[in-house]
């Protein structure tokens, strides 16, 4: 069968590749574009390990299927630093220690971004139904609403 060709934007970078087509766009996130920030947890869109942005809307790209990536605009986990400096949703996960294993971290912070993009100043209640879709099987989940909430927050200060 021929590959299928896709051109797509990945993290503000024009992106070329091909894929068969039943390849999803994890498995080409993390095989030929060698971006393996995006994780898989269980391969079904249950965890959300594996989020990532699609044209401003949050997806499991696990269930995506790499050609429906043509002419979209994605970003990976990778796209939310800015060279080197951290966005801050990721430097406050490392201050409170949001984190432990790392599996479900990427997906966590994808979904957070995409929150905050839409509301700057959401309630625990809302973190934690933005967030349902993120399994972690590590932490209480606590540190990681906090972390939202404490970045929400200063972004919100930083915008004044």
């Amino acid at each position: 069968m021929a590959k299928l060709h896709v051109s797509t934007t990945i993290n503000g970078e024009p992106t070329e590749f091909l894929c068969e087509a039943n390849d999803s766009m994890l498995d080409v996130l993390r095989g030929p574009l060698g971006l393996t920030g995006s994780k898989e947890g269980c391969g079904s869109g249950d965890c959300g390990a594996c989020s990532i942005m699609l044209d401003d809307r949050l997806v499991c790209s696990c269930l995506m299927l790499a050609a429906e990536a043509e002419d979209s605009d994605i970003t990976t986990i990778e796209g939310m630093a800015v060279g080197e400096k951290l966005h801050p949703l990721q430097q406050k996960f490392l201050e409170l220690a949001a984190l432990q294993c790392g599996i479900c971290t990427p997906g966590v912070l994808v979904a957070s971004k995409a929150l905050l993009e839409r509301n700057l100043n959401p309630t625990e209640t809302e973190v934690r139904y933005w967030l349902a879709g993120n399994l972690c099987r590590c932490t209480g989940y606590d540190k990681i609403v906090r972390a939202v909430l404490d970045t929400a927050a200063e972004m919100r200060e930083a915008a004044q």
